[in-house]
């Protein structure tokens, strides 16, 4: 909760977030002040149960709380934050009136980061805080593999002179800072602090230390020797590491004075009196141990991260490969197929085109002796006439007679030869692609007549032509799609009856305009297409007629002529009336627009 007596500064990005838990309102306002100009964003609580709740829902980076608290406790706060997994990684410091080494020990062993008495300067407490937070917020509760691990601790002592030592050793207690770590479970090593100390590659690596405990004096060279061991913690951190942790011991009357923030500006992370109580002491060097191996454990945590993103990534990459590959594959399978059946519609197209020709000469060739042979039946016949004029037996009336007979025979096939040449004539112009005015009764007549030989007196062509009789398309729409049609209708009602007398099928060509769409439909009533063969009969090649007998071209060059003219062709049961079986039906839909002229298909190439 904020305070009415002065008015909080807005949150920026960059500020750093505390959140202070103290019931006396006095003391809390004097520590909300002294944050405030400091540079903080700060939150407020009164009760270990309404700062947990505030933590919980601004996520500081600091928490500030008074070992005292209605209710719930420092300690139990304490607790209840590092079981959390969304809070155990924030730093805790603990404001006491009990310094005494067993609440100090309660404390750190709940979770606290560091103790500081209320009656501290404002200004040691603000250079404690800032100490916690630069040593990052990426503690986390130090798994089982960080506590099997020992904790390094390097204790470094003061330069002494020779004639203390003896001194020093009769004055030495019975448990030593150094045998109390090692009953913990910690490595433990002394060395004298000299001035190539700091050098060499023992302060970094994998075998660098978790703790230095320094013994600190009131002399201006402890302050420089500090500030060398935080320009080598930032070199170690600025190359990817984790830096060390250290603690200062100081004389007792300076830790007590304002000068002791001179060693938390020269980079100290802790700092206590030369007379705290040993074990209290190592409560606070095994919490500072434990939290740089956290933070070593994290790093190696987010090492692993970043190679199995690494490795996700490669193995993503690799089958996004596999499936381009997969799909390169199957396009360059439609590309060949596509290519086949240009193939064979060029393929068919020559034959198309050298038929015509073909045709067209044949055509030429026999109407020449057609016309000549005509003309003279007329002459022969005019000369018979004649003669049944003239005085003759009766013998040679009657062959006279038998002449005129042969001769009107011989007229009405002449006349059926010339009516095929016709027929010839007007197929030999199948490859013209342009679209032009096409008389549908008639090309439908042509298309009948060369297909005569199939149709034969047994099938039955019934025409429902509704839609208009012209329509300007391509000539191959009726000269080969529609031809092809009613050509397997033919053959599917052949194998019906072999008795010529009796009908064998029926065979229904109709036409309408409706919405745009010319469309016409070609329907039997003979055995029907099964539905497991409708997808396949336009694929090139593909025929169900027996070998030797189809190309299986005929019904894939219509799809292409559809396609031409950006229409449809489809297969569905016939169903005729009194049909003789299911039959199949063959529509056939182009878009059209109405001209004076008539309906024009709108096809790619009108």
């Amino acid at each position: 909760m904020p305070f009415p007596e002065f008015e909080m500064p807005m949150v920026t990005p960059n500020m750093p977030r505390v959140v202070l838990v103290e019931p006396d309102c006095d003391h809390a306002r004097q520590i909300a002040r002294i944050l405030v100009n400091e540079g903080f964003a700060l939150t407020c609580a009164t009760s270990g149960e309404e700062g947990l709740g505030t933590i919980e829902d601004t996520m500081p980076d600091l928490v500030v709380a008074c070992t005292e608290l209605p209710g719930m406790s420092g300690g139990q706060l304490a607790r209840r934050l590092r079981l959390d997994a969304l809070t155990r990684n924030i730093p805790i410091l603990m404001l006491t009136e009990d310094a005494s080494p067993g609440v100090e020990r309660e404390g750190l062993e709940s979770g606290a980061d560091a103790y500081i008495s209320k009656s501290a300067h404002p200004d040691l407490m603000v250079l404690r805080m800032r100490a916690l937070l630069r040593e990052g917020p990426e503690l986390l509760q130090v798994d089982e593999a960080s506590r099997l691990r020992r904790a390094r601790i390097v204790i470094v002592n003061s330069p002494r002179e020779e004639e203390d030592e003896d001194d020093t050793a009769e004055e030495a207690p019975e448990t030593t800072l150094g045998e109390l770590l090692w009953r913990d479970g910690h490595t433990v090593t002394s060395i004298e602090r000299s001035d190539d100390l700091i050098e060499g590659g023992w302060l970094r690596g994998a075998d660098s230390p978790d703790c230095l405990v320094l013994e600190l004096g009131s002399g201006d060279e402890d302050l420089k020797f500090c500030r060398l061991l935080d320009a080598r913690r930032q070199a170690v951190l600025e190359a990817g590491g984790i830096p060390f942790r250290t603690l200062g011991i100081v004389e007792a009357s300076r830790f007590r004075r304002q000068s002791s923030g001179e060693f938390f500006e020269a980079g100290i992370d802790d700092l206590v009196p030369s007379d705290i109580a040993l074990e209290a002491l190592a409560m606070r060097i095994r919490t500072l141990a434990q939290r740089r191996m956290a933070q070593d454990e994290f790093r190696q945590q987010e090492i692993e991260r970043q190679q199995n993103a690494l490795t996700l990534e490669a193995a993503r990459a690799k089958a996004e490969m596999a499936e381009a590959l997969a799909q390169a594959n199957m396009e360059l399978a439609r590309t060949n197929e596509r290519l086949l059946q240009a193939q064979s519609k060029l393929v068919q197209t020559a034959k198309m085109a050298s038929l015509g020709e073909l045709v067209a000469g044949i055509a030429h060739e026999i109407n020449n002796p057609l016309a000549f042979t005509i003309a003279h039946a007329d002459t022969v016949a005019r000369t018979l006439k004649r003669l049944q004029g003239v005085n003759a037996s009766d013998e040679a009336i009657s062959l006279t007679k038998k002449g005129m007979s042969r001769l009107d025979s011989m007229k009405l096939g002449l006349q059926r030869i010339q009516n095929l040449v016709l027929s010839l004539r007007r197929f030999s112009r199948l490859d013209e692609s342009s679209f032009q005015k096409v008389d549908v009764p008639a090309a439908l007549d042509t298309a009948l007549a060369l297909l005569a030989h199939k149709l034969g007196p047994g099938i039955v062509v019934r025409k429902d032509l509704q839609a208009p009789p012209e329509l300007v398309c391509q000539p191959a729409f009726l000269n080969q799609v529609v031809m092809n049609i009613i050509s397997n209708a033919a053959d599917a009602l052949a194998d019906l009856s072999v008795d010529s007398d009796v009908v064998r099928g029926t065979i229904v060509i109709a036409s309408r305009l409706e919405n745009g769409r010319y469309e016409m439909s070609v329907s039997d009533d003979g055995p029907g297409l099964p539905y497991e063969l409708r997808t396949r009969i336009f694929d090139p090649f593909f025929t169900t007629k027996p070998v030797g007998t189809g190309t299986g071209l005929g019904l894939a060059i219509a799809y292409s002529v559809m396609e031409a003219h950006d229409g449809t062709i489809e297969v569905t049961d016939a169903n005729l009336p009194g049909g003789h079986g299911i039959g199949a039906c063959f529509r056939l839909s182009l878009p059209v627009r109405m001209t004076e002229e008539g309906p024009v298909a709108t096809g790619r190439a009108a």
